[in-house]
């Protein structure tokens, strides 16, 4: 098992592109580390830094305490699990678990007893004289994982592992990868750009775009305390409601205004608004804090709107309301008999404790 290190980190191509900018990041012994992000914005290029597939442009990268930016991939002590599973095609799934093993020269009983141990972890014991193109896509992702596994590494590094995989069998997949992670207690690093997989399998979550991290935080706080509108607009399905407003203040009290509509800001989050009104700022509101339940109108804490509606979905335990509200575009949620239908008009309970305020300017947190 290892820590990891990485200090200022910067990768840039020929021709000037920089991929990746002062990545700074300390990853615990045993930590799972998640790096999401959209396409593109530098997440796998980390990796594989890390790896030794890509050589760091600047910065220091240690692992285990031990300086690692000159030192081979096979050198490393990490093992590495890719998208596309990478498996040979005519080996049969033991061989492909083996080999790394016969490379490194270890006795054939001991390689046996390794290759034996994963298959029943992962439950592939019966899949062993198989060849790749007999599995399914779930059974390759597994074979991936113990090739992986018997080499007994300090770091495991994940790149999309299960973006190849449909939607049921990634669910299954990411509590396998979760289970195993507690299991062996090693290192994992794993890149996704499914923040669904980030939310539900990761310790931490390193947030990138264009090259930058933007926030590192565990998961329930990256989707409470987002630092930025692209963090809180990125966590969270559906994403985080945001209205353009224009901050007042009458008699201390301090509400955000829009389209004709007001919603009055809780004292406790209005300690320094002063230096806002006027400003461009962007108001956030989940879509589970938007209420059209009679009981939550008369609470304190509601703001009463008025929304009219686009489209109802009904998505079973619950439907997805889209709404109009002042020229606003909401995304609420509403059990599943709620009376909607297109174009009517509709009340709505917006539960004020719940409200984010981001600078327009800057997309910089005012207040969670």
């Amino acid at each position: 098992m290892a820590s990891i290190n990485l200090s200022h980190i910067y990768k840039t191509y020929p021709g000037g592109v920089t991929a990746v900018h002062d990545f700074c990041l300390e990853i615990q012994d045993g930590e799972f580390i998640i790096l999401v992000g959209p396409s593109g914005c530098g997440k796998s290029t980390t990796l594989r830094m890390i790896a030794g597939l890509e050589e760091i442009t600047s910065g220091e990268l240690e692992i285990g305490g031990k300086r690692m930016n000159d030192v081979a991939p096979k050198d490393r002590d990490i093992a590495m699990v890719f998208q596309n599973y990478a498996l040979y095609p005519h080996m049969t799934v033991y061989k492909n678990m083996a080999f790394g093993l016969q490379l490194r020269k270890l006795e054939k009983k001991e390689i046996d007893a390794k290759v034996h141990e994963a298959a029943r972890i992962l439950d592939i014991e019966h899949l062993l004289d198989r060849k790749p193109k007999a599995l399914s896509g779930g059974q390759r992702q597994r074979v991936a994982l113990g090739r992986a596994m018997v080499r007994d590494p300090a770091v495991f590094l994940l790149d999309e592992p299960l973006s190849n995989l449909d939607a049921k069998l990634r669910g299954q997949m990411r509590s396998e990868i979760t289970k195993l992670h507690k299991r062996l207690g090693t290192t994992f690093v794993y890149v996704t750009h499914d923040q669904t997989e980030a939310m539900t399998m990761g310790d931490r979550i390193v947030v990138m775009k264009d090259g930058f991290i933007q926030q590192v935080d565990t998961p329930q706080n990256l989707y409470d305390r987002p630092d930025n509108l692209f963090v809180a607009g990125f966590i969270g399905t559906p994403q985080m409601n945001f209205i353009d407003v224009e901050l007042t203040a009458e008699e201390g009290r301090f509400a955000a205004r829009f389209g004709g509509a007001q919603v009055e800001i809780p004292r406790e989050k209005a300690l320094g608004l002063e230096s806002w009104l006027g400003r461009p700022c962007v108001l956030g509101i989940r879509a589970e804090a938007l209420h059209t339940e009679e009981e939550f109108f008369s609470r304190p804490e509601a703001a009463r709107l008025e929304a009219q509606v686009d489209l109802a979905e009904l998505l079973g335990a619950e439907s997805m309301l889209y709404l109009n509200c002042c020229g606003a575009k909401l995304v609420a949620k509403a059990p599943a008999g709620y009376p909607a239908r297109e174009e009517d008009t509709i009340p709505l309970a917006l539960d004020t404790q719940k409200l984010h305020l981001f600078d327009k300017e800057t997309g910089q947190a005012i207040f969670h």
